[in-house]
């Protein structure tokens, strides 16, 4: 290239890509709209979480109110009438199988946790991040070990199992009938202690939990209790979708 033509190019080629980036502040100053763009992502997740959990609770508040006036109406019917009141005096009989209502008894509690540092603060050397928490399937192991145990009743965390119950974990957080809990996660099984802790120590998927336990420091706790309560269940029974399972 000709060196006279060189400063006629850098006086169109500055001009430009300053003009450039003018623009590109503008464009990202519009979009902060005055806050910083790398949070506004996790921000505007968490409101969604909690603006979920606040739908929840309010949605709880009203089922609450309209089961109340439901029972409320029942009983008004069953007074008046023998039918209704048959009708009442069968369900009520089938609430107990149904985890419909609460239950006082002898079991024991299983606390499962993620894994924690160690004296000199940190994990196993050999530790995958997988390795150190606690997976739906270690939870579900439990809960299949009390039911094959014979456990009467069964509650995770602060709510009662039933069939339709789908204790789900997403990362290290528990989502269970609308709720999210963050370990600790509690089991809690009323039956004979004996037999519970029998079936815990032969199902397969505890076993394989309690050797990560042993390697990498994951949380594994087992206690029999006199006496423990547990709620009613309260959300619907109702199932909107089956399938058939071949044999």
């Amino acid at each position: 290239m000709d060196a006279r033509q060189r400063p006629r190019l850098w006086r169109v080629a500055v001009p430009l890509v300053c003009l450039l980036a003018g623009l590109l502040l503008s464009t990202t100053r519009e979009a902060a709209q005055g806050g910083e763009l790398r949070g506004t992502g996790a921000t505007r997740l968490s409101d969604l979480v909690r603006g979920a959990q606040q739908d929840v609770a309010a949605a709880e508040v009203t089922r609450t109110r309209l089961r109340l006036q439901a029972e409320q109406l029942q009983q008004r019917a069953a007074a008046s009438d023998d039918a209704v009141a048959a009708a009442l005096a069968d369900v009520a009989a089938l609430q107990p199988g149904a985890g419909l209502s609460a239950v006082t008894g002898p079991g024991l509690t299983v606390t499962l946790t993620d894994a924690s540092r160690t004296a000199t603060g940190s994990y196993a050397a050999d530790a995958q991040p997988d390795d150190l928490v606690v997976h739906q399937q270690d939870l579900q192991s439990v809960l299949n070990a009390l039911w094959a145990g014979g456990a009467e009743a069964v509650m995770v965390q602060d709510q009662r199992v039933v069939s339709t119950s789908a204790p789900r974990c997403v990362g290290n957080t528990l989502l269970l009938h609308g709720r999210t809990y963050s370990p600790p996660y509690t089991v809690s099984a009323i039956g004979d202690a004996d037999r519970l802790q029998d079936a815990l120590a032969a199902e397969r998927g505890v076993v394989i939990y309690k050797q990560y336990v042993a390697r990498f420091g994951l949380g594994y706790k087992v206690q029999a209790r006199d006496t423990l309560s547990l709620p009613a269940y309260e959300g619907s029974v109702a199932l909107t979708s089956a399938v058939v399972v071949p044999r």
